[in-house]
């Protein structure tokens, strides 16, 4: 059943790709007049009564037209009702239908005009933006790659383990042997030892515990030593 109705609907659209054409062969008209009966029957047979209105009837009319008038891409009043329905959603005060369709209809234009008049104008005033023209559709321009000192990597890779939720219990087993190392030791004395000492110490745990998580080895692995710039922002690669 199914079948039989995709193949109605699709010979009525063969039907209007035929008629809709800027190029008709009068022979050939007698039997798109037929196959539009055919295709009626078709439809019939498969959709229920509701479906058929006047609408659907003037299929069988359109050859004739077309006999009588010539191609009918020329004569077909489709696309004056089509905007005809967009003047009417202009009316808003119906005791003036008249004014509020040329109110709105020129306030359209106004906004169109404009629309393409600010596009072209140059800012006065205010700053140009100084990526337009850097970043394209392809991406962006101007990438540069550079090796950041150790120091540098050393103090980032830190600053992720010391605001991780999966290293918290190394930190805090770190900080412990620090202090029991030497008592006396203030809190600022360990925790600057455990910044200058925990990197190292971090791998050898992890390294050596089989069932550790993937995300604890990557960052055990530490950031790439290559970061990518460019004229309009900094993308550094994640670690």
């Amino acid at each position: 059943m199914l079948n039989k109705v995709r193949f109605a609907i699709t010979r009525l659209c063969f039907f209007f790709n035929a008629i809709c054409s800027k190029v008709l062969d009068p022979v050939k008209l007698n039997e798109l007049e037929n196959e539009a009966a055919i295709i009626l029957c078709q439809l019939e047979m498969y959709f229920p009564p509701a479906f058929f209105d006047i609408m659907v009837h003037l299929i069988v009319h359109l050859v004739r037209e077309i006999k009588c008038c010539g191609p009918i891409y020329l004569q077909w009043m489709y696309p004056v009702e089509q905007y005809m329905k967009i003047l009417k959603g202009y009316t808003k005060n119906l005791h003036h239908l008249e004014e509020s369709i040329v109110e709105r209809y020129i306030v359209e234009e106004s906004i169109e005009f404009c629309s393409e008049y600010v596009e072209k104008a140059k800012l006065v005033g205010l700053p140009e933006s100084q990526h337009d023209e850097r970043v394209g559709s392809k991406g962006l321009r101007g990438l540069h790659v550079f090796t950041p000192t150790v120091e540098d990597l050393q103090q980032a890779h830190l600053y992720v383990l010391n605001n991780s939720d999966e290293v918290l219990p190394c930190i805090l087993l770190h900080k412990g042997l620090e202090k029991e190392s030497n008592p006396k030791m203030s809190k600022s004395r360990v925790l600057k030892e455990h910044n200058k000492t925990f990197l190292d110490w971090f791998k050898d745990p992890i390294f050596a515990d089989n069932n550790a998580f993937e995300t604890l080895r990557k960052l055990v692995d530490g950031p790439k030593r290559n970061v990518i710039t460019s004229l309009v922002y900094m993308m550094t690669i994640p670690v």
